[in-house]
């Protein structure tokens, strides 16, 4: 099947990237901005992404659906796309890629699949694709192949299986990894700034670890605007865990520090508002003072 439509949800700002990518390419992009927020609009605005108002039209109009959102939304939206697939007598190719546990994917598979629609798992790695070669999107499922015409379109797709839940598995171990560092070490920080000790700390660490002090460096000030949609991951990956007989109580945590994040000045910050040179003692400053646990 020619890929010519592509219908995005949402167009937040991973969505949005996605969405200017496949059009600079000559691929059309819509999505369905009816009670959206003005920031919403604005975003898929400036990715050249068109309106057609409702869902039911979005299913109408899109050859596929790539599903990116926050991992809460994830299912709620299959609902209702699969509903709006049933009434409209549309079977189309939906693409999910969001950060969630590889049984939730599977769920959502046989939800889409119910109504005759065809459903690819996908796990997108790495920022926004607005540099090229830092983001992959990996696939899986028996329909992965037809992602391909998208590796001719900016994105780098790439097959990992035939099996639903596979790419997001690799997502779940590969963010416990990076997004699971972030926050064990911006508690470790603030912890140190409490205990007057961060200066001492940090140059240990900038002796001895030089590779994760620029790490660090560069991660939690970017971390900050995203603390938010990161508590849902951690516990996406803790449900991982736990289904596969580990602890999950780990990521459980690592959810609790970004739910301190994201009550915090700094965390309410949109990703256009904040300031990606503050210095990082600085943030853990700012951190230190406002994010306080009622556990």
């Amino acid at each position: 099947m020619p890929i010519q439509t592509i219908g995005i949800l949402s167009p937040g700002d991973m969505g949005q990237a996605i969405a200017a990518v496949l059009n600079q390419n000559g691929l059309k992009t819509i999505a369905a901005l009816d009670n959206r927020s003005e920031r919403t609009r604005q975003l898929a605005a400036a990715a050249n992404i068109q309106d057609v108002g409702s869902l039911t039209q979005l299913v109408i109009e899109s050859d596929v659906i790539l599903s990116v959102l926050v991992p809460a939304a994830a299912t709620e939206a299959a609902n209702l796309v699969a509903e709006a697939m049933g009434n409209v007598g549309k079977q189309i190719l939906y693409v999910d890629c969001n950060a969630i546990a590889p049984q939730k994917v599977k769920n959502i598979a046989q939800l889409i699949e119910s109504v005759g629609g065809t459903f690819v798992d996908a796990s997108i790695i790495g920022p926004p694709p607005r540099i090229p070669n830092r983001t992959r999107i990996y696939t899986s499922g028996k329909q992965a192949h037809q992602l391909q015409q998208l590796r001719d379109c900016g994105l780098d797709v790439r097959i990992i299986g035939d099996e639903i839940g596979q790419a997001s598995g690799l997502k779940m171990s590969y963010a416990a990894l990076t997004k699971g560092l972030t926050a064990i070490s911006t508690e470790l920080l603030i912890a140190a700034h409490r205990l007057g000790l961060d200066k001492e700390l940090w140059d240990e660490i900038s002796n001895n670890q030089k590779e994760l002090a620029s790490i660090l460096t560069r991660s939690i000030p970017a971390m900050t605007p995203k603390a938010h949609r990161w508590v849902g991951e951690m516990e996406e990956i803790a449900e991982t865990f736990k289904d596969l007989g580990l602890t999950e109580r780990i990521f459980h945590g690592a959810a609790d520090v970004y739910r301190l994040v994201k009550e915090t000045s700094l965390g309410k910050e949109t990703l256009e508002e904040s300031n990606s040179d503050r210095p990082l003692d600085e943030i853990i400053t700012i951190l230190s003072n406002e994010a306080i646990s009622d556990t």
